[in-house]
Parts: C-alpha cells; structure tokens; sequence
C-alpha cells in the first residue's frame, strides 16, 4: 500500500509504515508543510496514497469526497501528546492495513473503526 502521512502525525510512523513492508512518504519530507489542505488533497489524490491524519477538516467528505482518493484515515486519538498519538496510531496499524482503503473514509477512535463512503446520489 502507498501512504502519505500528515504533518501532525509523528514521522516515526512513516517508518513503522515502510518497516511493514509499504511505500510510505510524509508532507513534512516533501516540503509540503504548512500547504493549504486543498493543495495537499490534490498531491494526495494525483500520488493515489491513502492520506494518514489528525486533521477533521479532510474528514468532510463533501469538500473530501472519498471516491476521489486512495483512502483517508483519520486518526481520534484521546490525548495529542505526540508519545500518546504514536502509541494509538501503532496499536491501529494492523486493523487498518487489513481493510480495502480505495475510496473509502476510515475514522479510528477509542471506541473503535468507523468506515464512511461517499452517498450514492
């Protein structure tokens, strides 16, 4: 799997990512820090690699819509102390490596993995 991994989220996850086997890059090694989300989500949907973050924003499917991109996965930790985040994210990794991604919104929260689709209209 190919992933791009947001710039709130530790870089060791980037890592962890590669370790396991996937391509994975990061907006801050690309320079891409600090772009507005339209921007990156266009990088994010040109690469096809599922987008990895914090951000809430990039979970409105409306301005986001799922179908366009590889995969979105919003992280909801309960703490954002970056040792807290990392930890979360890790103990999540396996749940999300094992689900079709393509053109889907995969929120992960303490209370568990919630997978949205864009609305057939």
């Amino acid at each position: 799997m190919k992933f791009k991994i947001d710039e709130n989220l530790p870089v060791e996850i980037t890592e962890e990512l590669r370790l396991l086997g996937h391509d994975a890059d990061s907006v801050k090694d690309e320079g891409l820090s600090g772009c507005p989300d339209s921007s990156l989500m266009k990088t994010v949907e040109h690469e096809q690699r599922i987008f990895c973050t914090l951000d809430k924003g990039i979970a409105d499917i409306r301005k986001y819509p799922p179908s366009k991109y590889a995969g979105i996965v919003l992280f909801r930790p309960p703490s954002h102390g970056k040792g807290q985040v990392l930890e979360f994210v890790k103990a999540h990794l396996k749940e999300i490596l094992s689900f079709e991604l393509k053109s889907k919104l995969a929120v992960i929260s303490e209370s568990g993995l919630r997978i949205r689709q864009q609305p057939l209209h």
